[in-house]
């Protein structure tokens, strides 16, 4: 093989690569979601976490996490499931606008390597409340994995007003 074949070839296998997302799984209420692997800064337990008053319903409250102030989002809170019965739940640590999130989840599962051309936008059937903060599905074997958005997920939760109580 030349050195030009060699470096052809090489050439497909980055982009191959590169077409490839990797996603971090959780569980919500018995449906899979995906969170792009870059979005994703810690899986932790919240713990010891503060209410806020006269804040969102879902914002569970903040924690420290090793020095960081984070606001928990109870995710079941916001897609109005209603909550686990003394299960321990877990969270998924991301940023936004410089500000730090954790979504608190039922489950973490797994990473997935999938494809950037097998997401899919959102079926027309798509449940409402899980299409408001979807970027698009990947279909697995015998299920849907929902992208989640964070910018649609707490983009609107942050720009909304809120109603006077």
């Amino acid at each position: 093989m030349s050195v030009l074949e060699h470096k052809l070839n090489a050439d497909a296998d980055e982009n191959a690569a590169s077409d490839m997302i990797q996603y971090v799984t959780v569980v919500i209420g018995g449906q899979l979601f995906g969170l792009p692997i870059s979005q994703v800064h810690d899986v932790f337990v919240p713990e010891s976490v503060t209410r806020v008053p006269m804040s969102a319903p879902e914002v569970q409250g903040v924690l420290n996490l090793r020095g960081r102030i984070v606001t928990a989002i109870n995710m079941r809170r916001r897609l109005h499931l209603p909550p686990l019965e003394d299960e321990q739940m877990m969270a998924v640590g991301i940023e936004y606008k410089h500000e730090s999130y954790g979504l608190v989840i039922d489950t973490v599962g797994e990473v997935l390597n999938l494809p950037a051309a097998s997401a899919e936008s959102n079926p027309s059937n798509l449940d409402r409340r899980w299409a408001e903060i979807s970027g698009g599905v990947h279909r697995l074997d015998g299920q849907l994995m929902v992208i989640l958005d964070v910018d649609r997920l707490l983009g609107a939760m942050f720009t909304e007003p809120m109603a006077a109580a």
